[in-house]
């Protein structure tokens, strides 16, 4: 009876240093946040203060709108241009697809601020392309700098490889016969796409919207860099609440961007719940 006790809390005990960790640095300072965000500046004590000015103020509804915005535009282009890429890295096999596949991936392994700063060097209004530009007697101002276009340019940078690389896996999960099955029983393209890849794949498609979406939605280092005075994203409306020692306003908008980061969750969880379904179907 020892040793069968033993056995049964052995496991429990190996867990609590990593449940401990886990406590430290991410239920207690959600706890801790939560708490902050319900704690009134200008009244004391607790309430809603905080939630209700992001509601209220036309400015703060502007800046979260703007961020919703560029966030899901984001998604799609991400995510369409990604599933582009990686049916053509899977059924293609010219030399071009395979330098393109050894390629795509670079950009996940260049730090996120030097490339931000090689982006803003390229395409700001005295950049690169302008000064080439005025070798041919023009003046290119692209107009990309404090605009949302620029943020959202930076965006796919950064999430089509990342996007690419999900539904890659998807896509090499597909058998050749299947296809060849179909294009000799004279399925056109189209009809393959929509009859056999689409249907194996549109899965992930959902999965890779959702990491896109949740990595987007308190983005700040791409936003701080490129974007304007206003309105801004989430990310950097919390960072100058923080500033200007609005402790409530910024932990409430914390609470805000992750309960639309966990209806984004849902989705992922939905997907994965419905996974044995569609594969029957």
């Amino acid at each position: 009876m020892d040793q069968e006790r033993k056995n049964k809390v052995l496991p429990y005990l190996m867990l609590m240093p990593a449940m401990a960790v886990m406590m430290i640095v991410v239920i207690y300072p959600i706890f801790s946040c939560i708490v902050t965000s319900f704690t009134q500046e200008e009244a004391g004590g607790f309430g809603f203060e905080n939630y209700l000015y992001f509601l209220a103020d036309p400015m703060q509804l502007t800046n979260i709108g703007y961020t919703l915005a560029i966030v899901v535009i984001t998604v799609v282009l991400a995510v369409g241009i990604a599933y582009l890429l990686s049916m053509y890295l899977r059924f293609s096999n010219s030399r071009v697809s395979r330098w393109i596949g050894k390629l795509y991936l670079l950009p996940r392994f260049i730090p996120g601020l030097v490339a931000v700063n090689g982006m803003i060097t390229i395409i700001s209004n005295s950049g690169l392309l302008n000064r080439l530009s005025r070798l041919f007697g023009m003046d290119w101002e692209l107009g990309l700098m404090y605009d949302a276009k620029g943020i959202i340019l930076m965006n796919l940078w950064f999430n089509i490889p990342f996007a690419a690389m999900m539904m890659g896996a998807a896509m090499s999960a597909i058998n050749d016969s299947e296809i060849e099955a179909a294009k000799d029983v004279g399925a056109g393209k189209l009809k393959i796409f929509y009859k056999i890849i689409l249907p194996l794949t549109y899965r992930d498609i959902f999965i890779s919207a959702t990491f896109v979406f949740m990595s987007n939605i308190s983005s700040f280092t791409t936003p701080y860099l490129m974007g304007g005075n206003y309105p801004t994203m989430m990310g950097v409306t919390m960072y100058n609440l923080y500033g200007n020692q609005h402790f409530g306003r910024s932990a409430a908008l914390s609470v805000i961007m992750f309960i639309l980061s966990a209806l984004s969750a849902v989705m992922y969880i939905y997907v994965n719940m419905r996974k044995d379904q569609w594969e029957k179907n």
